[in-house]
């Protein structure tokens, strides 16, 4: 039991992308392709049973890692409160698959994948590995953030548009200085922007704080821009076709 649910793991540590690893990334990788490949023959009701058992997986997986910090009495308001990105986007995730939320699909398709993406290329596993649940956990959050988002846009037909970019950059300078005020008041450091994470991350290649938070604002941005750029791109070549049909419209009736 101790192997699977324990406090500590003694046969890891974790190896960055060791064979675990490796094989972790690419069970991702093939949950999502099975979605791409079957986009087009879905039916309505294996739709909803996608979307409800995507929902169910994040919530179940996200009340396993809670329950295994209060089993062993390490669970605090100071490092627990759902305050990170990739934490809440879990649970609005699961919102967003039940009720088709487009609001939620802007933020995760813009923040929620490159940060889930992240997390799933540099985990914060350190000693854990398989077959403790913390590797389960990781990988089974974050795969199910990009996963779940890219249902959305594939299967539901959903899409960021320049508004997104918009709302999505404004509302999380927002909500960063709320969980500002929350990291005074209870202590903790939610978004790593109390004080870089105690063990090694990449925050550790930025200047020291406060003025590694200005590049990851920037990195933010950037990301956004990358995340709606095939977008862009596929915007500007539909208005360019348009605008020579229209010409050429117009030289035949000419």
């Amino acid at each position: 039991m101790d192997i699977f649910f324990g406090k500590t793991c003694d046969y890891g540590p974790f190896e960055l992308f060791g064979f675990l690893h490796l094989i972790a990334i690419a069970a991702v990788i093939g949950f999502i392709l099975v979605i791409v490949f079957r986009r087009n023959k879905m039916s309505e009701k294996e739709k909803r049973n996608w979307r409800y058992g995507m929902a169910a997986a994040l919530i179940l997986n996200e009340c396993s890692w809670h329950f295994w910090n209060l089993y062993h009495g390490i669970w605090n308001v100071q490092e627990h409160l759902p305050f990170h990105l990739c934490s809440v986007l879990i649970w609005l995730g699961a919102y967003m698959l039940i009720k088709r939320n487009y609001t939620i699909f802007e933020f995760a398709f813009l923040l929620g994948i490159p940060g889930a993406l992240q997390a799933i290329l540099t985990p914060d596993l350190g000693q854990f590995t398989f077959p403790h649940i913390r590797y389960y956990q990781i990988f089974i959050s974050h795969g199910l953030i990009i996963a779940s988002t890219l249902y959305m846009a594939f299967v539901e037909g959903f899409r960021p548009t320049t508004r997104s970019l918009v709302r999505v950059l404004i509302f999380s300078n927002v909500y960063m200085a709320a969980v500002g005020v929350v990291n005074w008041a209870v202590g903790g450091n939610y978004l790593f922007i109390a004080h870089k994470p105690v063990t090694a991350s990449l925050l550790d290649m930025l200047p020291p704080w406060p003025y590694y938070i200005a590049i990851i604002e920037l990195l933010g941005i950037v990301f956004c821009l990358l995340m709606y750029l095939p977008y862009a791109i596929r915007d500007w070549r539909s208005k360019r076709k348009q605008n020579v049909d229209l010409q050429l419209k117009g030289g035949l009736d000419g």
